[in-house]
């Protein structure tokens, strides 16, 4: 599957100015990717201006979030380290968007619990407004845990599998 395959083409039907208007939307969404994927952390807020196109995007900051965007560290609850052992190392989410485990609908999943990946295998997919994604293994091991279920809403840099490495 390619990063773009919900990207068509602009109708012939539209006139120049839909299909510029289009275009700007198009540059606005990789921009906006490349640059949450910069980000250590998910910020509150996003507002991107080209041009007459403003795009903005808010996201709910949960208690624990308000606290990471003052400047002070994020507190590991309790929870989050039953989750996530913390003895082995994790394969996080590469951008804010919904994780799918398998290329497309009723396919068979990238890994299972138990597959060995090699760097750079490509273990899942992130969804990011229309845009897929690749999330890839940075080295090798065993999938040891997947972290998320297949549709659900991730943020980014949030862990989805654990591996042990090898």
């Amino acid at each position: 599957m390619t990063t773009m395959d919900e990207n068509v083409s602009p109708a012939p039907e539209l006139d120049a100015a839909q299909h510029d208007y289009l275009q700007i939307l198009d540059a606005i969404q990789s921009g906006a990717l490349r640059l949450l994927a910069g980000f250590p952390a998910q910020p509150s807020g996003l507002r991107i201006q080209v041009g007459e196109v403003t795009v903005e995007a808010q996201w709910p900051q949960g208690p624990g979030e308000a606290a990471v965007s003052a400047g002070a560290a994020p507190a590991l609850t309790a929870d989050a380290a039953t989750e996530v052992p913390v003895t082995d190392p994790v394969i996080r989410a590469p951008s804010v968007g919904v994780f799918y485990r398998s290329p497309q609908p009723g396919a068979e999943p990238f890994v299972a619990v138990g597959d060995r990946v090699s760097p750079g295998r490509q273990v899942g997919i992130v969804e990011a407004m229309k845009l897929m994604i690749p999330v890839t293994a940075e080295a090798g091991g065993v999938v040891t845990a997947i972290l998320k279920q297949d549709g659900e809403s991730v943020q980014f840099d949030e862990p989805l599998f654990s591996y042990s490495p090898e």
